[in-house]
This record gives structure tokens, sequence and C-alpha cells, in this order.
């Protein structure tokens, strides 16, 4: 046999199965005539209106649960740096004390590293952050003390004398930076507490 004859014998074989196919397991077409034709009708779609019956429970959707109130549990959490005050954990605050003495002696890069020990020991304590961008001022890293600064204000809650401090420190880096309208907001910042 030729090759061609080969070709052709498989094409016309596959354009035969894929038409069996096509017309699905039960021979017929799926045209459906408008209207006429009474033996060939498409058939009709479900109907959602009729009552179910008792035998399957009704599945509501969130949006019409009825309200359930829940009696509230009593809160077993340990209570968050905000909430506790100034508390801070025996290791934090000797790192801190540490990372003071390290700046008293001139060397910046050990109390960051003091420090930082200390904020991941504490990370919600916004002490940690303040005294995380005393260092870094002292090393003459201004953008990180800043960048620290921010983190600790955003994280010194209702704490008045917190944030004040922060605030002022705030200024001081902005006015070290050249940021002269920076530091003046964070000063009126810092008066309005």
């Amino acid at each position: 046999m030729n090759k061609t004859t080969i070709t052709r014998a498989g094409c016309l074989a596959m354009a035969l199965g894929l038409a069996g196919c096509a017309s699905g397991p039960g021979g017929g077409s799926i045209y459906v005539p408008m209207g006429g034709d009474d033996r060939s009708s498409a058939p009709e779609p479900p109907r959602t209106a009729e009552p179910q019956e008792e035998s399957e429970p009704r599945v509501w959707r969130k949006s019409e649960q009825p309200e359930v109130s829940e009696p509230e549990a009593p809160a077993t959490r340990s209570p968050s740096y905000r909430e506790s005050g100034d508390e801070l954990p025996a290791a934090a605050v000797s790192l801190i004390r540490d990372a003071d003495q390290r700046l008293a002696q001139g060397d910046s890069a050990g109390a960051v590293a003091r420090l930082e020990r200390a904020q991941r020991i504490a990370p919600r304590s916004s002490e940690v952050y303040f005294k995380l961008a005393e260092a870094y001022v002292s090393g003459d890293n201004l953008g990180a003390a800043e960048q620290f600064t921010l983190k600790g204000l955003s994280l010194a809650g209702n704490d008045s004398r917190m944030q004040r401090s922060g605030w002022l420190l705030l200024a001081d880096i902005r006015r070290a930076r050249g940021n002269v309208a920076g530091a003046d907001q964070a000063e009126a910042r810092a008066g309005a507490l």
C-alpha cells in the first residue's frame, strides 16, 4: 500500500469516529425545533418554587440565618504590652540596660546588637524601638533611626508619655536630617499630648 493511501484511510477513520461521538449515545440530534413537533421537545427546567420534602433539611444562606447570640467566653489570653503597661520581660530589660551601658561607652554597634535581641523578645514594645532609634542616631544612621521611631510610635498606643518622648525623638532626628518642617510637625504633635 501506498503511504498516501494509508494517510487518507487514517484521516477517514478519524473523521468517522468523531462523527459518531458527536451524535451522542442516543443517536439523535441535540437540535430541538421550535414548536410544531410534539414528540421531540426539550425537557423542562427544574422548578425551585415547589416545597421541599421534610426529609431534606433546608440549606440556609449565611445572610438568611437567624442571629444567635453566643455567650461570651472568659478571656484566657495574656494582656498585650499596651494593656499591661511598660512590663517587659526580664531578659529584654537586661538587654536594654546592657545596650545603655554600651551607648555610654560609645559602642553603638554593640548597643544595636543587644537591642535587636530585645526586639525579638518583645516585638510589641515601643520602648525597645525608641532605644533602637537612639542607638542608630549615635551610629549616625538617621534613616534607620527615623523608621524605628515611627514603628515605636505606632506601638505606643494610649501611653501619652511614650508618645511624647517618641515625637520629640522624631523631631530631633528629622532636624538632624535637615527636615525642619517635619521636625516642627513632630514637636507640635508632642506638644499636643
